[in-house]
């Protein structure tokens, strides 16, 4: 009896592996231009557990305060040339996607990237939807490996991330808008 549950477990396992695959060849297919650069893990990735500073009450959250959503989770600073021309793409994004089940999460990290300073950098690029959450010690770029900005995750409503993209994208573009809605669309399955 032992032998027919191990053996039944080791078949779902195989099934939910190849299922996973699929899924990654699928979105791997509506990958083009800039979405060329988004690498889709064979398997999901654990995130950060460390805490961030969020934007509206200067408290703490961890991603794992977003799980049950998809999530685009975007490292960038105010500094940064190609985040400022990327920034615009995310709140298309954001206006396109988000709701209950899909979120454009902004992480500005590093200590130059004040409170007035996010601000300043939103109202000059006429973003009005997305977070100025701040990772002032880059604790949680740390700890997933970020090593220059922008660099932007997919988090899977599990919490853990399934691809990345270094470098700024256009991510209102109809290859990264298609894979939003198959992700989404996968969910709703």
């Amino acid at each position: 009896m032992r032998l027919f549950r191990l053996l039944t477990l080791y078949i779902a396992l195989a099934l939910g592996a190849n299922a996973a695959l699929a899924d990654t060849a699928m979105l791997a297919g509506l990958r083009e231009g800039d979405m060329k650069k988004l690498v889709l893990h064979d398997s999901p990735k654990p995130v950060s557990e460390k805490t961030f500073t969020l934007a509206d009450d200067g408290g703490e959250a961890t991603l794992a305060d977003w799980q049950g959503k998809w999530v685009l989770l975007n490292f960038w600073a105010t500094w940064c040339a190609p985040c400022r021309k990327e920034m615009p793409e995310l709140a298309a994004l954001q206006d396109a996607f988000g709701g209950n089940d899909f979120e454009v999460l902004t992480l500005a990290s590093g200590p130059n990237n004040s409170t007035p300073a996010i601000r300043k950098f939103f109202g000059e690029i006429g973003v009005d939807n997305l977070p100025g959450h701040q990772d002032p010690n880059q604790a949680v770029s740390r700890d997933m490996g970020v090593l220059g900005l922008p660099v932007t995750v997919i988090l899977n409503p599990e919490g853990e991330e399934i691809a990345r993209l270094t470098g700024d994208a256009e991510w209102n573009s109809e290859s990264a808008q298609a894979i939003i809605s198959a992700l989404l669309d996968d969910a709703d399955e």
